[in-house]
């Protein structure tokens, strides 16, 4: 008998499940401190600060003079809303063995094919319709982006974008972070990261989600040789933990660069939710409802709930 279950049957409390995540959290702190040390020995170099003073993280060529307009915040928040609706559906629908419910579309509307349509279930229904809405949401920013100026924050214009970059790296390691100047333009990093999101990660997605859905052509055996759909579910899954992870930062950097970057709390939240330098209550507000929706949205997003919308285009069943 092994020292956890003595522990379940004298009541005591079982430590093992524990043991593995405290490891691992214990260990990053350990890597992040070394990786701080190391930044901050670098800093200490003449060379270092004089490749940081050459290239201090942001590219002027990446300017833009229009701010961040009131379109971009709303942008950001439905952008966000969809993803986290997309992240929860899709975890159900990999893990979730019984599930509440099934839909089957509705062959008469817009939609029409030979065959009979294949029942799935409500948390692919649910991903689906997240999925298309999000796309959505995509195609309208691509075209406010490109009609604006605002396609340089997220779009390489040289090659000292790289040492920007590395530069950004070791000042934010060194916990001295880059000087903000998120309303003309993002530092390196970021501008790096978006572009990956926007335009890798994010077409890798729908074409990888594509393959995956009922929409293929599956009776094209020249189309699925080519892309066959083992190689998109070998994609599709990493690329949502990379949009995990990006979010994580994402959110950590917003709220410890307020402390860390010393450009205060209501600094990046301004920007982004109020599309202002000066309306730190009305762009905290617009947060604040913003989470409450999303939270909202989490709870809601569920077959007791959807059953209506989904049988306006075609059938719920058990």
């Amino acid at each position: 008998m092994n020292t956890s279950s003595k522990n379940k049957k004298k009541g005591g409390i079982d430590l093992q499940p524990f043991v593995r995540p405290a490891l691992i959290a214990g260990g990053a702190i350990v890597v992040l401190a070394i990786v701080v040390g190391i930044a901050m020995w670098l800093r200490t170099i003449p060379s270092v600060e004089a490749f940081i003073e050459k290239y201090p993280g942001q590219d002027p060529r990446n300017e833009v003079e229009s701010g961040f307009p009131a379109w971009m915040g709303w942008q950001h928040f439905l952008n966000a809303f969809f993803m986290l609706l997309i992240i929860r559906t899709g975890i159900l629908v990999r893990i979730t063995q019984r599930p509440e419910g099934h839909w089957t579309r509705n062959n008469k509307g817009l939609i029409k094919t030979k065959g009979q349509p294949k029942k799935i279930t409500m948390n692919l229904w649910t991903h689906y319709m997240v999925d298309a809405l999000w796309v959505l949401n995509g195609l309208i920013f691509f075209i406010l982006l490109f009609a604006t100026d605002q396609w340089k924050r997220i779009v390489p214009l040289s090659w000292d974008i790289f040492p920007h970059a590395i530069s950004t790296a070791i000042q934010y390691a060194s916990l001295d972070w880059p000087a903000e100047m998120g309303w003309t333009n993002y530092n390196a990093l970021q501008l790096l990261a978006y572009f990956t999101v926007v335009f890798i990660a994010a077409p890798l997605s729908i074409l990888t989600g594509l393959r995956m859905s009922n929409a293929w052509p599956e009776e094209n055996k020249t189309l699925n040789k080519i892309y066959p759909a083992p190689v998109a579910r070998a994609i599709h899954f990493p690329t949502m933990v990379f949009f995990l992870v990006f979010i994580a930062i994402h959110v950590f950097l917003v709220f410890v660069g307020a402390v860390v970057g010393g450009h205060g709390i209501f600094g990046n939240l301004q920007h982004m939710y109020a599309a202002s330098h000066d309306a730190p209550w009305l762009a905290f507000i617009m947060f604040a409802l913003s989470i409450v929706a999303m939270v909202a949205a989490w709870f809601l997003a569920r077959p007791v709930f959807l059953t209506p919308i989904a049988n306006m285009f075609g059938k719920v069943s058990r």
